[in-house]
């Protein structure tokens, strides 16, 4: 009988305090949700984003925020012609290869942007999944700087850095690609 009562001592829940509702540690969000909330953080109010299965969570994170309107290019390529930072995404594979020529003419240019793309998950990088391909490798030539996510908690600093190198000194195209895994952890 003793044993019973400190088991049921012990399965009570705490009691909660007007303290630990303020969330000292905020709310929980996945990788793709993080990445919108950077985004809002960085002033971001559009984003010119084609849709594909890699960057299906990206986009379900967008239809949640009231700060940023998701545009819907008919093509990748139009997205990449945006605003003042802009900001466009793409799905892996060939959604992100037609990625290509918006940014090297941004590159060219001297057009600040931020080009999103999702990418298969960690695990199946570098075996030939359906649809990947090393758009990292790829645009090197033609971005001031290029990030492969590996971990969701670098994702507020990742977006912050990116849009400071897109703007600062010669303006040009950031690549930020988030394999699938990371954008729903």
């Amino acid at each position: 009988p003793m044993a019973s009562k400190s088991q049921s001592k012990s399965s009570k829940k705490p009691k909660t305090t007007k303290a630990s509702l303020s969330g000292e540690r905020g709310v929980v969000m996945n990788g793709a949700e993080i990445l919108v909330a950077s985004l809002e953080r960085e002033g971001v109010e559009y984003i010119f984003a084609y849709p594909g299965g890699c960057s299906m969570p990206l986009h379900q994170a967008l239809t949640k925020s009231t700060k940023i309107r998701t545009i819907l290019p008919r093509h990748e390529q139009g997205g990449g012609f945006a605003g003042k930072a802009g900001v466009c995404m793409a799905t892996s594979g060939p959604g992100a290869t037609n990625l290509v020529t918006c940014i090297a003419d941004a590159y060219m240019d001297s057009v600040p942007l931020v080009a999103i793309t999702g990418q298969v998950p960690q695990e199946m990088i570098g075996r030939g999944a359906f649809q990947e391909t090393d758009f990292f490798g790829m645009t090197l030539p033609i971005v001031k700087h290029s990030y492969l996510v590996w971990d969701i908690n670098d994702i507020p600093r990742i977006i912050k850095e990116a849009f400071h190198i897109a703007l600062s000194g010669r303006p040009g195209p950031v690549l930020i690609d988030i394999p699938k895994n990371i954008q729903n952890q």
